[in-house]
């Protein structure tokens, strides 16, 4: 008597064996005598077994990763360097006697140390003008950039022309990015301005945190020099 062929066992959807695979990570770890059988073709057309198509993917990953890392390093570094000057300016403004010395502190640091081209700073006020540091009123500096203060935050990107002339004076032809922040604080109101001629420098999504930090520092040494509680409190 003869016996019942068994009929043909029905393929499974690759789909399904790659699930069960992704759920069991272990399987041929279990079942190490199938991976002589294993074979994952090259874009050239070779073979290899898994184990040196893993290892292949896991030096290309370890490579993507150390990239990444030098990157973050890269940025660390900069950081520090940038707190380390951030800490001199602030230093510096701290340890001067009068307005004078503030001014020629903000402006050399950052000419010198920070290696900014064009600096600008302007302080809005109606009757006072601060030592030798450019005044302008605040309807003036509203209508040339009001729309730059608005949010109160430090930018920085590309500005036009006349933005520019404002900040920079004769000197904003040459300037192909900027990035300014407001000075605001109890009634003292302007803005510090850097520009540069690499358009690429002052994006719009560099980071301005340390500019944030030193406006906010030179709003409240300027203050304390000379209050200007009489000043008005907004553009």
């Amino acid at each position: 008597m003869s016996e019942t062929p068994l009929p043909p066992a029905p393929e499974l959807d690759p789909t399904v064996v790659a699930d069960y695979l992704r759920r069991h990570p272990a399987f041929f770890v279990e079942h190490d005598e199938l991976l002589p059988d294993l074979f994952i073709p090259h874009q050239s057309g070779q073979a290899v077994s898994l184990v040196e198509r893993q290892v292949k993917l896991l030096r290309e990953r370890n490579i993507d990763v150390r990239h990444r890392l030098s990157q973050l390093m890269e940025v660390a570094r900069e950081n520090d360097r940038l707190f380390e000057k951030s800490r001199r300016l602030i230093l510096s403004l701290l340890e001067s006697h009068d307005v004078e010395e503030v001014i020629a502190s903000i402006e050399d640091s950052l000419r010198d140390d920070f290696q900014v081209p064009f600096v600008s700073l302007i302080l809005f006020s109606e009757t006072q003008r601060i030592c030798n540091t450019r005044s302008v009123s605040h309807a003036a500096a509203r209508d040339a950039i009001g729309h730059l203060l608005d949010s109160g935050k430090t930018l920085s990107g590309i500005l036009r022309s006349d933005e520019l002339t404002f900040l920079f004076g004769d000197k904003g032809a040459e300037v192909a990015s900027t990035a300014l922040a407001p000075i605001q604080h109890q009634g003292l109101h302007g803005v510090l301005a850097l520009g540069s001629r690499d358009p690429h420098q002052y994006r719009s999504a560099t980071g301005t945190l340390f500019l944030s930090y030193i406006a906010d520092a030179l709003a409240r040494v300027l203050l304390r020099q000379r209050p200007l509680s009489s000043e008005p409190r907004s553009l």
